[in-house]
């Protein structure tokens, strides 16, 4: 079951600009929460098309070589390669159009490959098995997000490990004001339940180790098959 985040009169809805040359929609969103895994999120009907999507993300300039960047991404690459040993190996997963955690992780001893669905698609690293896999500002862009948790927990190795670095969702008073919504990419986000949720229903250990960055460690029995509920909506 869903409920609307935001009444109709204090800002249900959140007017954004779509990128230039990219499709007119969504100029008005609405938010919701499930209630199984207190999941907000866009529905599919005001989210952008894949091609005004990849609009904006050829937009961005991330690049290894910025140690801006490098720091940013610090916050998930410190904890995870501290608990990831020298023979694993990795994916960094929605890498986008200049990957740069695939590149310290390997500057640090650790392969790790590049996935992309808009910039380095290569379909036959899904089907790999990896000790650890990371998403840095991806989860918060997933429009399914149920489909691609199941999908990269069943591409961990027993005790491999998922971390996922994406901004705690606000408080509900504060919600409608939260920069992070204005990025009309920016259509799922998580708090301390859904992560909970998570781990309980994929048979994972959850570890929050900063405000904004999880990790999630698969349990050696392996995850669990879904329960009848569905969530992540």
């Amino acid at each position: 079951m869903h409920t609307r985040v935001l009444s109709d009169s204090d800002a249900a809805f959140v007017r954004t600009a779509p990128p230039s040359g990219s499709a007119p929609r969504p100029t008005e969103r609405h938010f919701w929460r499930c209630e199984t895994c207190a999941l907000v999120f866009v529905a599919r009907d005001e989210q952008f098309t894949e091609a005004a999507e990849r609009a904006v993300y050829e937009l961005h300039e991330n690049s290894a070589n910025d140690p801006r960047y490098r720091a940013f991404l610090s916050q998930l690459f410190v904890p995870l390669r501290e608990r990831v040993g020298d023979g694993a190996a990795g994916l960094d997963f929605g890498c986008g159009p200049g990957p740069t955690l695939s590149a310290m992780f390997r500057e640090s001893g650790v392969p790790c490959a590049d996935y992309d669905p808009f910039f380095f698609n290569d379909p036959t690293l899904l089907t790999a098995q990896y000790d650890f896999i990371a998403s840095t500002e991806v989860f918060e862009h997933l429009s399914d997000p149920a489909s691609v948790i199941a999908a990269l927990v069943a591409m961990l190795k027993p005790g491999g490990w998922l971390g996922v670095m994406t901004r705690q969702l606000a408080p509900h008073e504060t919600f409608a004001n939260w920069h992070y919504i204005r990025d009309p990419t920016h259509v799922a986000f998580y708090d301390e339940r859904t992560f909970a949720w998570i781990g309980s229903r994929y048979g994972l250990l959850v570890e929050r180790v900063s405000r904004d960055v999880v990790l999630m460690q698969r349990r050696t029995g392996g995850h669990k098959e879904p329960p009848a509920t569905h969530a992540l909506h």
